[in-house]
């Protein structure tokens, strides 16, 4: 922490009035606190550092400063075979980690002209919608903890639970589930994995509005967030914000109606907007977002029981491993799956670029192949990087005691920007 004087009529003042009786011919100087935040800070969500310039509880300027996780994932990835980088993409975002999985190998499918199942494309929105759901309970309960709201934390955490357990009975992984693979997925469900989604899906409305009935009537939420770092609609686009924290301005932008994928174009939902662009709008429509999470699945639900069993992967041999019963029967393919197994699969030159709508917002994989094994270049849209660059914006002229809320409103997470 330091401390500088300046003269009262330094720049970063512009907006900072005063009224001051002064009786003597002294001059007036006014005293600026550079405040560091981070980056081992827990209301910071992750190892984000922020320094800000303060006069008295009003942040002047507050500067971002990132790197500190320096993961390098996209470099690696040019190192690995196509398969083998569905390792990395999980982690970058790890509290929405079925998305990044979805847009690598919905960018690597575009490149190979591969054809995923209807099984297995129903399975795959049916799994990160359900993912999305689990993000954004991360997002409210922690969010409302920096607030000073401990009830909604265990509250978001107990359905969180519930999807966790579920996702560890599909992939045998609660957080990197490395289920998603190109053409397909990894295996089916299990046999009992509907059932019991049916039995959470089946109260998650209610737990939904329980916690929205715990905070969004409270006057001291309402006090800390109604107009507080508002960010007008035009300003927004301006600042490249994607995902909730855009539509919280009211801007019209799901990546899923607006260039669907996957088939989602073939589901009923709406999409939730805001009004005002602050920090209420920011929390209260993730709420909304997870009740249309709810109506997706229960779509993919009622399809999957009428497709029945199925393909899970594209039968391709370009694509996708040889059936056992061919290995068996062909010394070609059983070459064949050797030389996959090693080097991978090759696919034809060109560059592809897929976007997918995370729970940060807009999401998608460049990616650039030369025909060989391993992708020549991979360049990954994470929507926290470009959404964290409104940081400054976004808290100028608030108090410090907002600067932590307002973090939290544009719910990053560090894997997604020191990728």
């Amino acid at each position: 922490m330091t401390e500088k004087t300046i003269r009262k009529d330094d720049a970063l003042h512009s907006k900072t009035s005063f009224s001051v009786d002064i009786t003597d011919a002294a001059e007036l100087k006014s005293e600026i606190m550079t405040l560091n935040v981070g980056p081992q800070h827990p209301s910071t969500h992750g190892v984000l550092r922020v320094v800000a310039d303060l006069s008295g509880e009003e942040i002047l300027r507050l500067t971002p400063h990132i790197g500190y996780l320096h993961t390098g994932f996209e470099k690696n990835m040019e190192n690995r075979t196509y398969t083998q980088n569905l390792t990395y993409t999980p982690r970058m975002d790890y509290l929405h980690s079925f998305s990044h999985d979805l847009a690598y190998a919905l960018s690597v499918e575009k490149l190979l002209g591969a054809e995923v199942p209807e099984r297995a494309g129903t399975i795959r929105i049916l799994l990160n919608e359900l993912s999305r759901i689990a993000s954004h309970l991360v997002f409210l309960g922690t969010g409302l903890l920096d607030f000073g709201a401990i009830t909604p934390f265990f509250y978001c955490f107990r359905e969180r639970e519930a999807i966790l357990d579920l996702f560890e009975w599909v992939s045998g992984q609660r957080f990197h589930h490395n289920y998603i693979r190109i053409g397909g997925l990894k295996e089916d469900l299990p046999k009992e994995f509907i059932p019991e989604l049916k039995k959470l899906i089946s109260v998650m409305p209610m737990r939904i509005d329980e916690y929205e009935n715990l905070f969004k009537e409270s006057p001291i939420f309402y006090e800390r967030a109604r107009g507080v770092s508002v960010i007008p609609a035009e300003d927004a686009i301006n600042l490249s914000l994607t995902g909730g924290s855009l539509r919280a301005s009211g801007v019209n932008y799901d990546v899923r109606k607006a260039y669907p994928y996957a088939g989602y174009e073939t589901y009923k939902f709406d999409v939730p907007l805001g009004t005002h662009g602050d920090v209420f709008d920011r929390m209260v429509i993730r709420i909304e977002e997870m009740r249309e999470s709810v109506k997706i699945i229960n779509q993919a639900i009622e399809r999957l029981e009428a497709i029945g069993p199925g393909l899970i992967r594209d039968p391709n041999p370009q694509v996708s491993l040889p059936p056992r019963e061919l290995l068996e029967t062909s010394m070609e393919a059983v070459i064949y799956f050797f030389k996959l197994v090693t080097e991978g699969f090759h696919p034809a030159l060109g560059e592809v670029y897929v976007p997918t709508e995370s729970a940060r917002g807009e999401l998608g994989y460049y990616v650039i192949s030369d025909g060989g094994s391993m992708p020549y270049r991979v360049k990954v849209r994470a929507p926290s990087f470009v959404n964290l660059q409104s940081l400054s914006y976004a808290c100028k002229g608030v108090q410090v005691a907002d600067m932590v809320a307002i973090i939290a409103s544009l719910d990053p997470v560090m894997g997604d920007v020191d990728r």
